[in-house]
């Protein structure tokens, strides 16, 4: 990894890179033209004149790629890999010290908006000016430039940056064992260090297995469904989807969904949809904000329980050539056993693409119409959205958005409006630098769209929360929906006593 690469050899690899994007891309040039793109990648190789390591070489590339402006396109440096044994011992150091904390961006600067340290001096609201003496302004504007949002969005970027740098700044310095925090709170600087949070790996004594009950075994039974139901994460010991109501007649239901991904979401959405529908509820919040995305199917089958009548959920999906979906990776997200009917894929795919009457290659999913189902909600739909809503959370909010389904609070969305590139994905490896590589292959396209190309889903009521909002423990977007409610509640009243 530290070793140089010829100039020749780099050279090669930056060909190598733009040629595949060209090859499997389906949208290269959407938000840059090719001359510009062009233009680009002729700059860099220009700007290689002496060998490089692999690291340094992903410098100068990644934001040539992120120039694109499509968000799944990303790349990284080789890494060294573990071993089982240096992953344990490595585990048994404990918690880095980028993790303790939990980060925000309010005004382009980074706040702790979570302190999970040992060190409880230091305050939610605290201003990160420095990290080992690096400025956070530099570091962010060093960061930014090598990933994108889909289009020309900035929602993404400043929601994506306090996550992304810790990441960024362990690939150029290696893991820290300790960090250095410049911290400002109140005008108040002070520097505090944190290290490693050794975490207890001791494995408890075996208990001797007693024989559970009848009713221990349901029990048992019961919470392991209902954690496959929500798709509970043992990590963050978080749900990712859950159900609440609000209000004593439960006229009000909440549903956040954290990301399309890790559960069973058709037994969610049918019960869940049957209880909204037992309970007469009025009202449905949809909670998306940070929620990046994940599997189609799922959220096809969610808006079937939202949309009033038949609809068609995306176009078809435009893709490269006949065959580049050939590099997708057929076994991601597969169950085991339908890993058995890999040998159908390749020649399913290669009959299903075929050319429009535009001339472009399109493969067909979830384009069929859908039909509603028994329990979809019939009541008015508010919809919690921010910089974070990202891939498939953008492509049901552009849906619900065009066809005046729902209201949209909070901030544009960091997906695009009008689709993405993704669905099936491929990992391409530079032959000369190691750097990885993913590319989309399809572009993913709501049934719904705007004429504004290249931004997000946008709200109907703008709120932006404040760090003022962070420390207190305030939800601005939330209260502005329940206030709204009840003002309607109120009118309502006053009609009926006129």
């Amino acid at each position: 990894m530290n070793n140089l690469i010829s100039v020749q050899n780099l050279k090669a690899d930056v060909d190598f890179t733009y040629k595949k994007l060209q090859k499997l891309h389906p949208k290269l040039y959407w938000y840059i033209s090719k001359e510009e793109l062009d233009y680009k990648f002729d700059s860099l190789k220009t700007s290689i004149t002496k060998p490089l390591t692999s690291f340094e070489f992903y410098k100068k590339l990644s934001p040539v790629v992120s120039a694109v402006k499509q968000g799944h396109i990303s790349i990284s440096p080789p890494t060294k890999k573990r071993t089982k044994k240096e992953k344990k011992a490595f585990i048994k150091k404990g918690t880095s010290p980028f993790t303790q904390f939990d980060f925000e961006i309010f005004n382009d600067k980074l706040y702790v908006v979570k302190n999970k340290s040992y060190d409880e001096t230091v305050k939610i609201g605290s201003e990160v000016e420095a990290i080992n003496n690096e400025s956070i302004d530099d570091l962010f504007k060093e960061y930014e430039k090598e990933f994108s949002s889909d289009g020309y969005n900035k929602t993404f970027i400043s929601k994506k940056l306090p996550d992304y740098f810790s990441g960024a700044y362990t690939l150029k310095n290696g893991f820290q064992d300790s960090l250095k925090y410049s911290f400002n709170y109140n005008d108040e600087q002070r520097l505090v260090s944190i290290i490693r949070k050794v975490v207890d790996t001791t494995k408890p004594k075996k208990e001797i297995k007693k024989k559970l009950t009848a009713f221990e075994k349901a029990k048992k039974k019961a919470d392991d469904r209902d954690k496959n139901t929500f798709g509970y994460n043992p990590d963050t010991k978080t749900n990712n989807r859950n159900l609440r109501f609000i209000e004593k007649d439960n006229s009000i239901a909440v549903i956040k969904i954290r990301s399309f991904s890790n559960g069973n979401y058709r037994r969610f959405y049918e019960e869940s949809f049957s209880k909204i529908d037992y309970n007469n509820s009025k009202t449905l919040i949809i909670d998306l904000r940070n929620n990046g995305g994940g599997r189609l199917a799922e959220i096809a089958d969610l808006y079937s329980y939202l949309s009033d009548s038949t609809f068609v959920f995306l176009d078809k999906s435009e893709v490269a050539s006949k065959t580049s979906m050939f590099k997708s990776n057929p076994l991601t997200g597969l169950p085991f056993l339908l890993k058995f009917t890999i040998p159908f894929y390749y020649p399913y795919i290669f009959f299903a693409v075929h050319k429009n009457k535009e001339g472009s290659y399109v493969y067909p999913t979830e384009t069929k119409p859908h039909k509603i189902k028994k329990d979809a909600f019939k009541g008015n739909i508010y919809v919690l959205i921010n910089g974070g809503s990202f891939s498939a959370s953008s492509i049901i909010s552009s849906n619900l958005k065009g066809s005046k389904r729902a209201f949209f609070v909070g901030e544009e969305t960091g997906g695009a409006y009008n689709g993405t590139v993704a669905g099936r994905m491929t990992d391409i490896k530079l032959p000369k630098s190691a750097i990885s590589m993913k590319i989309g292959l399809m572009l993913v396209a709501p049934f719904h769209k705007t004429v504004i190309d290249g931004h997000g889903v946008y709200p109907d009521k703008e709120i932006t929360p404040t760090l003022e909002d962070r420390i207190k423990g305030i939800d601005p977007e939330m209260n502005w929906i329940l206030n709204e409610i009840n003002s309607n509640k109120s009118e309502i009243s006053n009609t009926i006593e006129k």
